[in-house]
């Protein structure tokens, strides 16, 4: 029997992640999961494959806001609830935001010695997935392009098996870790049950630069990348590694649910 092992979401894209016991899935990913995000000056999304720095600070949402720590810095960031919308761009997707002011600016080009800027998914924003994966119009947050990545346990054992030093999962910032299956069986799966909940397994997750860094120190560890690629290189040359979800129906999850392959 497969069961969920673990929980994790984001609130700052590319910011560390936080481990949880339950979530309740919305309309963006599991609540509150990168609904805030780095800008440059142009509008562009930032993240740790350009400011590897990143893996060093810490989003912890609070009750109107979004608290930044990095080394022994912070700053308390109220969600902007008003004002003009701005449009961001990531990837190929330009979408409304919501600036968090010059306070939160001025903080994050003290940390990262460059001018950058936070801003804010709101409610009432319609990103939408990717037609050619999704079948219900579904939306996502500031993720890459999908509300949910499932990875399982057994696939990292596999992967540390191959290399000198052990390294833990929250490189792949996987939101969904399930246990009980044998490595990368993910990669058969088409349809799930967790718990209440089906999913429909969208692609495999083609991996980038960021499982290289310590999410911690911030520090690149190429080998990584080069023990994936030697048994998880598709055909296309991309390097996989996890699965994307898509779902139609909110509700929560609980770690210890049950996953049940449908298909």
């Amino acid at each position: 029997m497969y069961r969920l092992k673990s929980i994790h979401f984001y609130p700052l894209k590319s910011g560390r992640g936080i481990n949880l016991d339950s979530v309740e899935l919305d309309r963006f990913g599991p609540r509150g999961d990168r609904r805030w995000m780095l800008v440059d000056p142009g509008g562009r999304f930032v993240s740790q494959r350009e400011y590897a720095a990143m893996a060093r600070l810490a989003a912890l949402p609070q009750d109107n806001g979004l608290r930044l720590v990095m080394e022994d810095e912070q700053i308390q960031v109220p969600t902007p609830a008003a004002g003009p919308l701005r449009e961001v761009d990531i990837w190929d997707d330009r979408v409304p935001a919501r600036d968090a002011g010059q306070d939160a600016a001025d903080w994050l080009e003290r940390m990262f010695g460059r001018p950058l800027r936070l801003v804010y998914m709101g409610d009432d924003c319609e990103r939408r997935v990717d037609s050619r994966y999704a079948r219900r119009g579904e939306t996502v947050s500031f993720a890459d392009g999908f509300p949910l990545l499932l990875i399982s346990a057994s696939a990292l054992d596999d992967l540390n098996s191959r290399l000198t030093q052990p390294v833990s999962l929250d490189r792949f910032r996987p939101n969904l870790v399930v246990e009980g299956c044998e490595p990368h069986a993910e990669d058969r799966w088409h349809r799930l049950r967790i718990g209440e909940l089906e999913f429909d397994v969208a692609k495999p997750c083609a991996r980038c630069a960021v499982p290289s860094l310590d999410q911690r120190s911030g520090e690149k560890h190429p080998e990584i990348l080069r023990a994936l690629a030697s048994y998880r290189r598709g055909e296309d040359r991309q390097v996989y590694f996890g699965q994307n979800l898509l779902y139609a129906s909110a509700g929560t999850l609980r770690v210890g649910d049950t996953v049940e392959v449908l298909a």
